[in-house]
C-alpha cells in the first residue's frame, strides 16, 4: 500500500480527523467575535444615534463629539489606573479617590499657595504616587488583603477631602488659562484626549512590551508559582499600586484643567464608571483578561450609549441604571469568556496527554 492510499485509509477510519479540520474556521470566527464584538457594538450604537431622527441633529454635532472625547478622558485614566494592579490580581478601589485628592492638591496649590501651573501639576502626581506606595507597602508588603485595604483608603480619602474643602468648591486663584488650555482642541481633536491616547500607549508598552508586564501577568496566572520561578512578587506588586496612584494623580490633575476648580464630589464621580470601563474591556481583544486598549473602548462605549440614550429622551436616572448594569453583564461575560478558555485549555490538555499515551501502541500496531 502505498503512503497517500494510507492517509487516505486512516482518514476514512477516523472521520473526526476531517472533521476536525473543516470545523477550525469556526472557532476562529467565534474568537475574532469574542475578540472584537465590543468595538462592533459601539460602532453599531455610535450610526444607531447618529441616523435617528431625533438624536441624530445633536449626538452627531462636532460640540458633542469633542464633549464626549474631552469629559471621558478623565474617567478613562481612572480606568487604566485600575487595570495595572488588575493584570496581577489585584483590585485598587482607591483610585477614583485618589483622583479627588489629586484634584484639590493641583487646585489648592495654585489657589492657596500660589503655585505656578507646573509645579501643582508634579504636586498632584506626587501625592498620587505616595498614596499608591502606602496601598502597595500595605498590599506587597504586609500582605494584607488589597479589596479591604484600597476600600478603606478610598474611604479615609473621601473623609480628608470633605474636611480640607468643607464640601466647598476651590476656584479663586486658578489661573483662567489653565481651564482654557483643556478646552481647546489640537487638529480638530480635544487635547484630553489626545493626553488619554498617550498616557494609553505608555500605558500598553509596559504591560505588554517589558519584561515588568510579563511579570505582572505571570503573578496575576498565579502568584504562587511566579515566586516559586524566580520572578520578585513584592517589588512587582507593589510598582503596580505605585503606577496606578501616578495614573489616577494624572486624572485628578486633568480634571482640575477640565473643570477650573478643585471639586469634592470628583472622589466618588469615577469609581463605578471606571469599573465598567474595566470589565468590559475584559471581554475583548484578550478575553477574560484585563487590557488597556479594551478598556478605553469600554469607556466609551458607556459613554456614547448614556450620551445617546439622554438625547432620546431618557430620565437622570437612566445612567446610574445603566452603568449598574453594563457593570453586572461585563463582570458575566468575563468571567464566563475566561471560565470557558480555562476548560478549553484542559480539555487541550487531557487530549495531549491521551494522544501521547496512545502514541507507543499506535507505533507498535503499525510495526505489527
Amino acid at each position: 500500500m502505498t503512503p497517500s492510499r494510507t492517509t487516505s485509509a486512516a482518514a476514512a477510519d477516523n472521520p473526526s480527523t476531517t472533521t476536525r479540520r473543516t470545523s477550525t474556521s469556526v472557532p476562529g470566527a467565534v474568537r475574532r467575535l469574542e475578540q472584537f464584538g465590543l468595538p462592533l457594538l459601539l460602532v453599531i450604537l455610535f450610526i444607531v444615534f447618529t441616523a435617528n431622527p431625533v438624536s441624530g441633529p445633536t449626538f452627531r454635532s462636532s460640540a458633542n463629539i469633542n464633549l464626549l472625547l474631552g469629559n471621558q478622558a478623565v474617567t478613562a485614566l481612572v480606568a487604566l489606573a485600575m487595570v495595572v494592579p488588575l493584570i496581577c490580581g489585584y483590585f485598587d478601589l482607591s483610585v477614583s479617590a485618589i483622583a479627588g485628592v489629586s484634584n484639590i492638591t493641583v487646585a489648592a496649590a495654585m489657589s492657596t499657595y500660589h503655585l505656578p501651573v507646573w509645579a501643582a501639576l508634579l504636586a498632584g502626581l506626587i501625592v498620587g504616587a505616595l498614596i499608591g506606595f502606602i496601598n502597595g507597602l500595605l498590599v506587597a508588603k504586609v500582605r494584607l488583603n488589597g479589596f479591604v485595604v484600597t476600600l478603606g483608603t478610598y474611604t479615609a480619602l473621601i473623609g480628608a477631602i470633605t474636611w480640607y474643602t468643607k464640601g466647598q468648591l476651590i476656584t479663586s486663584g486658578i489661573p483662567p488659562s489653565f481651564g482654557h488650555w483643556s478646552a481647546q482642541s489640537l487638529l480638530g481633536v480635544p487635547r484630553p484626549f489626545l493626553i488619554l491616547i498617550a498616557i494609553a500607549v505608555i500605558v500598553w508598552y509596559i504591560v505588554t512590551q517589558t519584561p515588568f508586564g510579563r511579570r505582572l501577568e505571570a503573578i496575576g496566572s498565579n502568584e504562587s508559582a511566579a515566586r516559586l520561578v524566580g520572578i520578585g512578587t513584592t517589588r512587582a506588586v507593589w510598582t503596580s499600586f505605585v503606577i496606578s496612584g501616578v495614573l489616577a494623580g494624572a486624572a485628578g490633575a486633568l480634571q482640575t484643567s477640565r473643570g477650573g476648580a478643585g471639586d469634592p464630589s470628583v472622589a466618588t464621580a469615577y469609581l463605578f464608571p471606571a469599573f465598567t470601563a474595566v470589565f468590559l474591556g475584559a471581554t475583548m481583544l484578550k478575553p477574560g483578561k484585563y487590557n488597556v486598549w479594551g478598556t478605553v473602548i469600554g469607556v466609551f462605549f458607556v459613554a456614547i450609549s448614556v450620551s445617546g440614550l439622554t438625547l432620546l429622551g431618557a430620565d437622570v436616572w437612566v445612567q446610574p441604571v445603566f452603568n449598574g448594569l453594563a457593570l453586572i453583564a461585563a463582570v458575566a461575560l468575563s468571567t464566563l469568556i475566561a471560565r470557558s478558555r480555562q476548560a478549553g485549555a484542559a480539555k487541550k490538555q487531557h487530549a495531549r496527554v491521551d494522544a501521547e499515551r496512545s502514541s507507543p501502541q499506535t507505533s507498535r500496531s503499525a510495526q505489527t
